[in-house]
């Protein structure tokens, strides 16, 4: 890392506070582990610098928003907005279109007598 003299200058923006995998599982409640794991999927955001996962505030927020659970409304849907939302009767299968039957695979080991070596 440069001395301090040869950084740039500072344009007065505030730099992000980075946390650390196990500092977000202490706040979210869960183990590092799956913290990074999450991050390794690409299901969460994150930042990566060198080969470890650092979070900021506002990656901390989107998790947690991601992750919210919000309760069902407790009104009925009316008549109207039932039947709209009702499944189309599926059409029943022509008789003039064939269907395969399909069949299980012999056990593997009575296919091992075929070419007398296991497989």
């Amino acid at each position: 890392m440069p001395p301090a003299s040869e950084l740039p200058p500072h344009t007065g923006a505030a730099l992000p506070r980075l946390y650390v995998p196990e500092e977000v599982a202490a706040v979210l409640g869960c183990s590092a582990w799956w913290v990074k794991d999450r991050a390794r999927r690409r299901l969460i955001p994150f930042t990566r610098v060198g080969r470890a996962y650092r979070f900021t505030g506002e990656h901390l927020a989107e998790i947690i928003r991601m992750h919210e659970a919000r309760p069902a409304l407790a009104q009925q849907p009316s008549a109207s907005e039932a039947a709209r939302k009702s499944p189309a009767p599926r059409p029943s299968p022509s008789p003039a279109v064939a269907t395969a039957q399909l069949r299980a695979r012999p056990p593997r080991r009575a296919r091992q007598g075929q070419f007398g070596t296991a497989a």
